[in-house]
Formats: C-alpha cells, structure tokens, sequence
C-alpha cells in the first residue's frame, strides 16, 4: 500500500488533473490525500474581499462530495488568494506543503505541471519541488506532474514548456467515476467548446488512450523516482 498526495492550487484540480488514476489507485488499496492550497474563487471579483464566504463554503462542500466519488481518504483547503499566490511569500507556501508532508507522509506525490498558464499552478509546482528535496527524512519517492485543461493547454509559446507525458494510466474502468466527481463541481464544470467540460475529459482521455493502446487514459509526466 501506497500513501500518495495530490497537492492542487484551486478546488476541482484534484479531480481534473488525476481523478480517475486516483479512483483506480483507491480501489488497488492506497491511502489517498488532497490538499488545495488555493480557495478558487475571489479572482473572479474585482476586489478579494467582495466574495461572500458562503460561496467559498460551497465550493469546498462541493470538494468533499468530489472527493468521496473517487476515493479520496481526506481532503485539506488553506485558502490562500485565488490567483494571487504570487502575492504570498514563497517560503509561506512551501511551509504549508512541509507541514502536510511531515504529518501525511506520503510514498507518491501528484501535483501541476511547471508550465501552466496559472500563476498559482506554477507556484504549486515550485513548492512540492522545494519542500521534497530528497534530503533527511524526506518520505516522498515519486512525484508526478498532471495537465490541468483551461491552464496547461492556454500557455500559447512555451514551446519549451509543453506538457510532455512519460506515464501513462489505464483508467479505462474508472473514467466515468472522474466524469461523476466533476459533476459535483456545479460552479465549476462547462458546457463544450469549453475544455473544463464533460466532453473534453473525455476527448483528452481517449487521445491519451489512443497514444498507448488503451480506451481511457490519464497522462502524467514523471519528475523524480527513488527505489
């Protein structure tokens, strides 16, 4: 059994990214954890105190009911600025993942790709890689990458940093248990054109599919491995 941690910026990225690998990794009998460091809301206002907090409440109720879908065994939120993680020390954030690191453990960790378009998923990325330097007791032995549709896709002209999988998960019997998890997300999912939606899940998952042989495929790259 495997202890493995999503880290996420904003709610729904934990399910968006790896939600069906982490309902396939559940049923083979892992412990899973999310953690969201991000509320995922108050971007959306002109100022970050108009938001009602109700709404933040909401979208974490709507985290919790996601989660339970696919197997997550608990999931934290520290609200930090949506789309302001840039306004919050470096060191802050890296001390928050630190803290959830030293308390969960975890064998594996999943979290975004260096070079998405969001300024809070890069952050993130930075952060797990500061906090997971394979020094002293560090219990991290694999940390992976995830595309996030609406931000991996959009950074136009990083040629260099495209999104470039080397792992590749057979989630072909658990691919309707992401579709369901993301359901959840009422404020969240969209209709297609519009990759957050249903229909783009499943395009990204059958294209992913197509690339290895199989129906339904989750795609990630492989940044660091121990044995």
């Amino acid at each position: 059994m495997s202890v493995i941690l999503v880290i996420a910026a904003h709610p729904d990225d934990e399910i968006l990214g790896p939600g069906a690998t982490i309902a396939r990794k559940k049923n083979e009998g892992n412990q899973i954890y999310a953690l969201i460091l991000g509320e995922g809301q108050t971007s959306r206002w002109s100022e970050h105190n108009e938001v009602d907090h109700r709404i933040v409440l909401e979208l974490h109720k709507n985290s919790r009911n996601a989660a339970n879908v696919v197997g997550y065994t608990n999931i934290y939120f520290e609200n930090l600025p949506d789309n302001r993680f840039d306004s919050w020390d470096m060191l802050d954030t890296v001390k928050l993942v630190e803290k959830y690191i030293n308390d969960i453990k975890p064998d594996i960790i999943y979290t975004h790709h260096a070079n998405d378009l969001n300024i809070d998923h890069r952050i993130v990325h930075e952060a797990v890689l500061v906090a997971t330097r394979p020094i002293g007791n560090c219990p991290v032995k694999e940390i992976y990458t995830f595309e996030t549709v609406s931000s991996t896709e959009w950074n136009f002209g990083n040629k260099q940093g495209m999104f470039y999988p080397n792992v590749f998960v057979d989630v072909t019997d658990f691919f309707e248990l992401k579709c369901e998890a993301m359901k959840k997300y009422k404020s969240e999912l969209c209709d297609f054109p519009h990759p957050r939606s249903l229909l783009m899940l499943e395009v990204i998952a059958k294209k992913w599919g197509g690339v290895c042989g199989k129906q339904y495929v989750e795609a990630f790259e492989l940044i660091r491995k121990i044995e």
